[in-house]
């Protein structure tokens, strides 16, 4: 007879632990040589060195391992290669010290699947599924990394579910998040050009501003937000690049602005695009500039699948940890792109009291995931792959 999914658990769990100090190791070379967006071949090798099976390059820089098991498709676990384009400020002695940092807890991730991973390997025949760990490149720039293996290697393997974990600084320690139905946004990136006439600062009726046409753009679109999409459903526009004229006295040719549009249902998606070039047509011709809008569609809203999330939360326990109430955000992730594939779940792993953790957000040059998060994301990362092999 086959052992129990709670059996299996404590097993894991008991192999996990004793993999850690290795785990934490890799994870402070991690830290210390991160690499940018489809450039993590020294992260790849680091990771090929640590993992129990040999893996197979996919979609460019990243990796896929397989952990055999006689029972069917695999389910993935998903962790993410890359590092972001900021200078650390951590001051930990494993510190980055050029102009990339894994500001995200990619580290973490990496080194608490290969410990799944390795711990998987002893397990054997008892692995009720499959275990593939996917390292992902480019998870924080375009083309997204998980975007292609979803439309190339991995569509070839018909996983049977895809899971994964995130720290998350706003979560408590030893809990985490972990809803059914969409718990992240969909993200589409804009950029908007604002065609004027260039005069002197002097003589303004002699040219056509694009400066003022553009900022009123920025005013109009958060104004319009509040009517066009209803309150009630989660949207966020975000303007964070604004570019225009070389000197304080020139009146310019062209103004341009670049930012992120977020929504959790399809039809606020369409409606923001819409929302975007309406207010820069008409704003634009009211200052007698031309206006037009380039929007790159990135990932979708991520969907939790709700059969993997009511497995998982009955195995959280037997994992020490526990579950916060229902807790979403508007951020996003190419993670969701698997949604094309299988049944898909994201947990999100609590780090607000932990050992020694200075709180501060994703993406903060100061951001220092603590080691005892590794054993953490692990045993999350564990319960999610027992979730989705007994769900699918």
């Amino acid at each position: 007879m086959p052992p129990s999914t709670e059996t299996l658990l404590a097993s894991l769990l008991e192999r996990i632990e004793h993999e850690l100090p290795r785990a934490i190791d890799l994870r402070h070379r991690l830290h210390a040589h991160p690499e940018l967006a489809h450039a993590e071949q020294l992260t790849a090798a680091h990771v090929t060195a640590e993992l129990p099976v040999v893996s197979t390059q996919v979609a460019g820089t990243g990796l896929a391992a397989l952990i055999p098991s006689p029972s069917g498709a695999p389910v993935v676990v998903r962790a993410e290669l890359d590092g972001l384009p900021i200078r650390e400020r951590t001051g930990a002695p494993f510190s980055a010290t050029g102009e990339a940092m894994h500001a995200c807890g990619h580290d973490v991730h990496m080194a608490a699947l290969v410990a799944l991973a390795r711990a998987a390997h002893e397990c054997g025949d008892e692995l009720p599924a499959p275990l593939l760990a996917i390292f992902q490149p480019s998870e924080e720039a375009y083309p997204s990394g998980a975007e292609e293996l979803a439309r190339g290697e991995l569509a070839k393997l018909a996983p049977r579910a895809i899971v994964g974990a995130h720290v998350h600084p706003e979560l408590p320690w030893g809990a985490v998040g972990l809803d059914p139905g969409i718990v992240n946004a969909s993200c589409d990136l804009i950029e908007i050009v604002i065609e004027g006439a260039p005069t002197h600062g002097a003589y303004p009726h002699l040219g056509r501003d694009p400066v003022l046409a553009l900022a009123e753009v920025v005013v109009s679109l958060h104004a319009q937000m509040s009517r066009r999409i209803d309150p009630l459903h989660p949207a966020v526009l975000t303007i964070g690049e604004l570019q225009a004229g070389s000197a304080e006295n020139v009146i310019p040719a062209e103004a341009r602005a670049r930012g992120a549009l977020r929504a959790y249902r399809a039809e606020d998606r369409r409606a923001l695009a819409e929302l975007v070039e309406d207010v820069v047509s008409g704003v634009a011709a009211a200052g007698g500039c031309r206006g037009r809008v380039e929007l790159a569609s990135g990932e979708p809203a991520l969907a939790n699948d709700p059969q993997i999330v009511t497995g998982a939360h009955a195995l959280l326990a037997g994992a020490a940890l526990r579950c916060v109430p229902e807790w979403r955000s508007c951020g996003s992730d190419d993670f969701a792109f698997f949604g094309e594939l299988a049944p898909l779940a994201m947990a999100f792993v609590g780090l607000d009291g932990a050992p020694s953790f200075e709180p501060r957000p994703l993406h903060h040059p100061e951001l220092l995931v603590p080691d005892e998060a590794v054993g953490a994301v692990a045993r999350t990362q564990a319960v999610l792959f027992l979730a989705a092999a007994a769900a699918t």
